[in-house]
């Protein structure tokens, strides 16, 4: 097999057949965050969320009173970098053996796909503690309502066992939702539609939505109540969360400064090919993810029966 001689239009061609490798398995990968999250571009390094709780819109929903307690907190999400590097060796661009590379860039495109997923999954994950635009946790029990502290969140674990282990679980959850009222004591009007669960809850989940009659054999009262969305990012087998995801802000945000992109890092007379012998290509992409309005969302840490 003789050599192939490398030169700038090689390099091109070699770069546009992994972007074809990296667009194609990017674009046929599954993608689950827009089921939970909205899309909140970013411009800078970061993006300040404290508009959630003043911004005119949102000012009789939340509650005027609370606007002033509230701009004691800043709620900042700062853009972070993500990169997949592929290195192309020189003697196996020279040799003709490219085809091992084609897999490498399938499996970048596919993870840049899911880098959004990583990125607004994790921030569910960490959602009983990390802190939202109020300063409290994003699921917490003493979320500041006028006087008030109001509850988003539960113990209880999922269950289809009975009409009272339902009520006490996802009803409870339901329940607190549709409860939600500002500090003037008027209906927010949160429509729960969307149980998201872990792999482990997936039948019970599904019973609970889908069945006509529980465990127990009586008539299921929560049948078609909400979408079950099974997400294999949720890293408790116990947790569980009911969501309103029909307002026009859901309840996480997903915040791209540069969406992922296939780049060719590298040239012919780069300092990289002449020491190591390696041209680079890859992903790049900077983001973060956040939280919206936790009177959207209901989470279960499952920690009591």
């Amino acid at each position: 097999m003789g050599s192939m001689k490398i030169n700038g239009a090689v390099i091109s061609a070699i770069f546009l057949g992994l972007s074809r490798a990296f667009n194609g398995a990017f674009a046929a990968a599954p993608s689950q965050w827009q089921d939970i999250a909205s899309e909140v571009p970013s411009s800078g390094k970061y993006n300040d969320y404290t508009w959630l709780s003043n911004f005119p819109g949102m000012k009789e929903w939340v509650g005027k009173k609370q606007i002033k307690k509230l701009s004691e907190y800043t709620y900042i999400l700062v853009n972070k970098p993500y990169e997949a590097t592929i290195a192309v060796k020189r003697d196996d661009i020279e040799d003709d053996q490219l085809g091992i590379y084609s897999a490498q860039a399938q499996g970048a495109g596919h993870s840049a796909k899911q880098w959004p997923d990583e990125l607004v999954f994790t921030a569910v994950n960490k959602g009983f503690t990390e802190k939202c635009y109020d300063g409290k946790p994003f699921f917490a029990t003493n979320h500041p309502v006028g006087k008030s502290g109001v509850s988003n969140k539960g113990t209880k674990k999922l269950s289809a066992a009975s009409q009272e282990a339902a009520a006490a679980s996802y009803g409870e959850a339901r329940t607190a939702l549709m409860s939600m009222k500002d500090e003037d004591g008027r209906p927010l009007n949160v429509n729960p539609n969307l149980l998201l669960v872990p792999p482990a809850l997936e039948a019970t989940a599904n019973a609970l939505i889908n069945s006509d009659r529980l465990d127990d054999g009586k008539a299921n009262l929560y049948k078609g109540t909400a979408k079950v969305v099974v997400a294999a990012w949720l890293t408790s087998p116990d947790a569980w969360f009911l969501l309103d995801t029909t307002k026009p802000l859901k309840p996480f945000i997903y915040q791209p400064r540069k969406k992922p992109e296939f780049v060719q890092q590298t040239t012919v007379e780069s300092d990289s090919v002449f020491t190591e012998g390696e041209f680079k290509f890859g992903a790049e992409a900077r983001g973060a993810a956040g939280y919206g309005h936790w009177q959207t969302a209901y989470g279960s840490d499952g920690s009591a029966a």
